[in-house]
């Protein structure tokens, strides 16, 4: 299977957006999702999980080794090369999707939560902003953010396949499920509106891109909330955007693309989250 069928069948919204890039960057970003889905499904197999435990690990040692027979692996150390990627990024990714790998997880306080949206989904932020060359600090934290925004409406979505599996990474501070719902997804939009302003360092080619899967995956949120309780979120199933949907976000996303030039540097305000993944994870080592 190629990499650009797996963002066509596994990623939808990001495949939607990737339609905007130049077919160069569409290729990196395609190498880079790769890689990521590859562990990603060691994990998600529905099979025994010490079968599992041992197949990350012998891809991790095989990445380590740099195995030049896994075209999933030879391409992304080319990639990682070639865009300056620092191993311990990768290296984070590893260790988020290993945590994983528990009979039950439980996450309950909100640096746990950070350190694990960090780990699985900052970090592909991160890598995706050094494919678009980007070396200012903060707008590679605000790419971290992007990807923590992403992963909070991940939990928010999931909460209900999660809990088949025993994980849970809700902060559940109400005893309705929903208002905890509810809570993620409003701490995601911070997340969201932090990043915003770092897409304005994204070469003008390919910031229409982000912008658009920004917009997409914010609004499953805005999805979510519309159910407005938890029975009603049960019955949904999945919740996702239709094409047409995703048609009606690109179109706002030009307002967005406009408003870029416009507005005004703003302080990074995030940097309470950020002090509290940097207690564990060096994040000045992987900017």
């Amino acid at each position: 299977m190629t990499t650009k069928n797996y963002l066509s069948i596994y990623a939808k919204s990001f495949n939607w957006s990737g339609f905007f890039l130049p077919k160069k960057t569409y290729f990196k970003c395609s190498v880079l999702y790769d890689f990521c889905r590859t562990i990603d499904n060691i994990a998600d197999r529905n099979i025994d999980l010490e079968i599992k435990k041992i197949e990350l690990k012998e891809f991790r040692e095989n990445f380590e080794k740099k195995d030049k027979n896994n075209s999933v692996i030879r391409n992304m150390w080319d990639l990682m090369d070639g865009k300056n990627i620092s191993k311990k990024i990768v290296d984070d990714l590893f260790d988020g999707v290993n945590s994983d790998l528990k009979k039950e997880v439980r996450i309950k306080t909100e640096k746990e939560l950070l350190i694990y949206s960090y780990r699985v989904a900052g970090t592909v932020g991160l890598m995706m902003a050094k494919i678009f060359g980007i070396k200012k600090k903060e707008s590679l934290q605000r790419a971290i953010d992007l990807g923590i925004a992403m992963q909070l409406t991940n939990i928010a979505r999931d909460v209900i396949e999660d809990k088949k599996k025993n994980r849970s990474y809700l902060i559940e501070n109400s005893k309705d499920i929903f208002t905890s719902i509810k809570n993620m997804i409003l701490r995601a939009d911070t997340f969201y509106d932090s990043a915003f302003e770092g897409i304005k360092d994204i070469p003008l080619n390919c910031r229409f891109s982000i912008i658009v899967a920004r917009r997409i995956y914010r609004q499953i949120g805005k999805k979510i909330l519309k159910k407005n309780d938890i029975e009603n979120y049960r019955k949904s199933g999945k919740i996702y955007v239709s094409n047409f949907g995703k048609m009606v976000q690109t179109l706002l996303s030009l307002k967005d693309l406009i408003t870029l030039f416009f507005i005004k540097n703003k302080k990074y305000q995030r940097e309470t989250e950020y002090n509290l993944i940097n207690e564990d994870i060096s994040l000045n080592e992987r900017i």
